[in-house]
This record gives structure tokens, C-alpha cells and sequence, in this order.
């Protein structure tokens, strides 16, 4: 009896989890510069956490400084695409 139950309960569970949407068009598409702006939150994360580990002793130094380059391009990049799409939006004629 207690086998049905948890198989019951088991499928009821992946039923929930995996169930597709039904409102597809109800869910909103993310903008590029919505994507950025996350992107960037995500790598200055990443670097305030490299750092923090890196204090802790559980990276080298050749290893600490290889990854923050990289963080540190990749979130230059980000913002700078940033930049440019914000200036986008500024630039463009507001239609009212």
C-alpha cells in the first residue's frame, strides 16, 4: 500500500514539474537589453565571488588573475553593448 502511494505521489510530482504551459503567448520574451542587464548582475556576481575565494586561498594567483580577466572583458562587453542599446532607445523618436 505504501509503494501505490509513493508511486502516486511520484507521478503526481513529475505531472507538476514537467507539465508544458498551457499560455504560451502569455509568456513574456525577454528584450536583448533585459538579457544584458541580467548578464551583467550574473558576472559582477561572479567577480565579487571570485574575489571573496580567491581572499579564502582556494585559487593562485595565476589562476585568480586569468579568470578575472576574463570576467572583467566579458561584463566590458556586456556593458558596452549596454550602453549602445540604451542610446538606441534614447536617440529613437518617441511617437505620442
Amino acid at each position: 500500500m505504501t509503494t501505490i502511494a509513493c508511486g502516486l505521489l511520484l507521478i503526481g510530482t513529475f505531472l507538476y514539474v514537467f507539465w508544458p504551459e498551457r499560455n504560451i503567448e502569455a509568456q513574456r520574451t525577454k528584450t536583448r537589453l533585459e538579457y544584458l542587464r541580467e548578464r551583467r548582475e550574473v558576472l559582477f556576481e561572479n567577480l565579487r565571488d571570485l574575489n571573496f575565494e580567491y581572499r579564502a586561498g582556494k585559487y593562485p594567483e595565476e589562476d585568480y588573475a586569468a579568470q578575472r580577466a576574463t570576467l572583467e572583458n566579458e561584463a566590458a562587453e556586456v556593458v558596452a553593448e549596454i550602453d549602445l542599446l540604451e542610446s538606441d532607445v534614447l536617440a529613437a523618436p518617441q511617437h505620442t
